[in-house]
């Protein structure tokens, strides 16, 4: 009997997946197959169905990997000694990938895939709910510390997971600037929250 060895299962999975982002961004799900992204991963149709039995596994698989880079992402920001800290490094989490060239596209593609597929419409509404949950408990012991929150602690969750949408949504237009447009995130987080911090321009 054949033994798979972990190790090189994960880094071909990783592999396709690469390869599949690659052709979701340019040319959206519709306009991907699985024959060109056995192509680009340089892989037969035998070893890609091997991974995943479908385009749309691979396209749910793609963006799981990464909500659940997300789930761990909140319970460090839970487990931070400061609410603050946690806060921040959450949503720096959240807005890690913004300078990848390959955000525009695949956000195109996700908001697509949602709006005619259930369950991945389902799989993002849930990574969302965690998120604000998180958010929301963050705030509540930052307003126990004393932080002047400008609304009340689910506001002022669901006004940061909108303006973290909006970053992405922004991500399509010409004149889009990663590093401007988590700044300026930042600036409006710290009103939000009442923190002087984010304020002033990174080192």
């Amino acid at each position: 009997m054949r033994t798979v060895n972990p190790e090189q299962h994960a880094r071909k999975r990783a592999e396709i997946l690469a390869a599949a982002a690659q052709e979701f961004a340019v040319n959206g799900v519709d306009g991907t197959s699985t024959a060109s992204i056995c192509r680009k991963a340089r892989i037969g149709s035998g070893t890609l169905f091997h991974y995943f039995p479908t385009k749309r596994a691979i396209f749910h698989a793609l963006f799981a990997d990464d909500l659940a880079g997300n789930a761990a992402a909140c319970e460090a920001a839970l487990a931070a000694e400061r609410a603050e800290d946690g806060l921040v490094e959450l949503v720096d989490h959240l807005v890690g990938d913004l300078a990848d060239p390959l955000v525009p596209g695949l956000t195109a593609a996700a908001l697509l895939q949602a709006q005619r597929d259930a369950k991945f419409a389902a799989l993002l509404a849930a990574d969302e709910q965690r998120t604000l949950t998180t958010l929301t408990v963050l705030l509540q012991r930052m307003a126990r510390e004393g932080a002047a929150l400008a609304f009340g602690p689910p506001r002022v969750a669901r006004w940061i997971v909108t303006m973290i949408d909006a970053v992405f949504l922004a991500a399509v237009e010409d004149d889009f600037a990663p590093a401007c447009h988590a700044q300026e995130l930042h600036r409006i987080l710290a009103w939000l929250t009442g923190s002087a911090r984010g304020t002033e321009p990174p080192a």
